[in-house]
């Protein structure tokens, strides 16, 4: 989960338009993504609905122009419900609940969450689909530290690729430098969250999103100069080229092969 970083209302974004001047809201966002369902809070007014469903709906849109790929692979096949203001927890912006498939984000929410928490989604989704026997509910990302039977696809081994770059070093041998303090930090806070691998692979990915042309700060923000950035929680120099290269890699298959059965369907 990730944790407010500014309370501003105000945020960064340079891409490409999405809106074309439509006031967008949710019931918009869950027919063009296909989400399996999209629940609003009671409480929200319809002006917070309208502010929030057009800031999301522009992070999506330059989320799915960063990883090249089709509507369906942001709701995840369809199978991705989302909440807007209902459910939330005490300082915290967005969550990801595996139980559900339910991606939620804070009535309140602060820019800089929802790449984070979209990969969580996509690295439960996957465990079953990479792995031929990880425990339901397991991250595919824990499953590979965990060395569970890996599922013979071109596509997972691109997939393996960025868990090696990401939690593994140079050689393949030992701990990564993101790994190594995410480790440090959990010892000294006496804890266990940076170094899950779900943790460590889901800022790996927002260090990725960010590094991109398109910038929007609803969709991440803090992976290269927040206090995290600086304790080195996010990938830094050489990893951080390796980890961008075997995201680009992956998702650029991945984009190829979802475009390739929607046009077919």
């Amino acid at each position: 989960m990730a944790a407010p970083r500014n309370s501003s209302r105000t945020f960064y974004r340079r891409g490409p338009e999405h809106r074309f001047g439509e006031i967008i809201n949710f019931a918009d966002i869950r027919k063009r993504y296909d989400f399996r369902s999209i629940e609003i809070g009671r409480w929200v007014t319809r002006d917070e609905n309208e502010q929030a469903a057009a800031h999301f709906y522009d992070a999506l849109g330059d989320l799915m122009t960063i990883l090249n790929g089709p509507e369906a692979l942001i709701s995840l096949r369809g199978t991705l419900a989302f909440q807007y203001g209902i459910g939330g927890r005490p300082g915290v912006a967005a969550h990801y609940t595996p139980s559900t498939r339910c991606f939620s984000l804070a009535k309140n929410a602060v820019p800089g969450s929802i790449a984070h928490e979209w990969f969580h989604a996509l690295d439960h989704y996957l465990a079953d689909k990479c792995f031929g026997d990880a425990p339901k509910g397991m991250f595919a990302s824990k499953a590979w530290l965990h060395d569970a039977t890996p599922v013979p696809h071109p596509l997972n081994d691109c997939l393996f690729a960025c868990f090696k770059a990401i939690m593994l070093d140079q050689s393949g041998e030992g701990p990564s430098e993101l790994c190594r303090a995410s480790m440090a930090m959990d010892r000294q806070l006496n804890g266990l969250y940076y170094s899950l691998p779900e943790e460590m692979c889901a800022r790996a990915f927002e260090a990725f999103v960010q590094d991109q042309p398109i910038r929007n700060h609803f969709l991440v923000k803090g992976s290269r100069s927040s206090k995290e950035a600086r304790l080195g929680l996010f990938p830094q120099g050489e990893q951080r080229q390796r980890v961008h290269q075997a995201f680009r890699d992956y998702f650029d298959l991945l984009g190829t092969g979802l475009k390739r059965i929607c046009h077919h369907v």
